[in-house]
């Protein structure tokens, strides 16, 4: 479903480069402890990580996650992900992220999967002649005789449904906010079912603590390297 490059902090000082792994999602307590183990994160001297890159065969996931989730929170959104998969609605949520509304975040993706209700998504629709031969072909939107269809301008009339309605051209095709109310389902972490709840380490909870572990890593990487600082270890750019 999606991936993250999950890192140990703590260690940047030490060696001078990112020790981390990647974290497939969906996971599973068994796997995170694995990997807090093989980075050096053991509750007491290292017990926070961080998140430095995504990767997602989701078309557009990867510009709406960011580097303050927590395990728990993103292992939910991935088992939401596969609900929305098996019900063969993917391509719906590719299409509503890429609408603009609800994508500041995991918790408002976790949202946004369960709203998929809120939108029509019309796909191949992808130009303003498309979606005026589509409403009046497909849905009889305005009745126009047969013998006179042949000149009939359908990018004007495409043109002006665009303008007049709630929906945009997108990605694969036509998403329309549809007027249906959207429904907060997810207000936050304590909001996560147990059974999703992977991660056990000590970690932030506060937006504030992590955004001053990335002020950190960032002035260690402007820094001059100290001579310590040639040990090897695994780095982001060479897994």
């Amino acid at each position: 479903m999606f991936e993250a490059y999950v890192t140990n902090p703590g260690l940047y000082p030490e060696l001078g480069v990112e020790v981390g792994e990647t974290l497939k999602f969906p996971t599973t307590t068994e796997e995170v402890q694995a990997l807090f183990s093989r980075i050096g994160i053991d509750g007491e001297r290292y017990g926070e990580y961080f998140i430095t890159s995504y990767d997602s065969d989701v078309l557009g996931l990867y510009d709406c996650l960011d580097e303050y989730a927590g395990l728990d929170e993103l292992n939910y959104l991935a088992h939401v992900l596969e609900e929305v998969q098996e019900q063969g609605e993917m391509e719906k949520f590719e299409a509503a992220m890429a609408f603009g509304e609800h994508t500041d975040g995991v918790g408002d993706l976790i949202n946004l999967a369960q709203n998929l209700d809120c939108y029509d998504f019309y796909p191949g629709i992808g130009d303003d002649e498309a979606l005026g031969r589509y409403c009046v072909e497909e849905i009889g939107a305005i009745d126009i005789p047969e013998h006179i269809r042949g000149y009939f301008d359908y990018e004007a009339y495409g043109r002006d449904i665009d303008l007049n309605s709630t929906g945009n051209f997108v990605p694969g095709g036509y998403v329309l906010r549809n007027g249906e109310p959207f429904r907060e389902c997810y207000a936050g972490r304590e909001d996560i079912p147990e059974e999703y709840r992977v991660c056990k380490a000590p970690s932030r909870n506060e937006k504030e603590e992590t955004r001053s572990i990335l002020e950190t890593i960032r002035q260690f990487k402007e820094a001059q390297p100290a001579s310590h600082k040639d040990r090897e270890g695994p780095s982001h750019e060479g897994r």
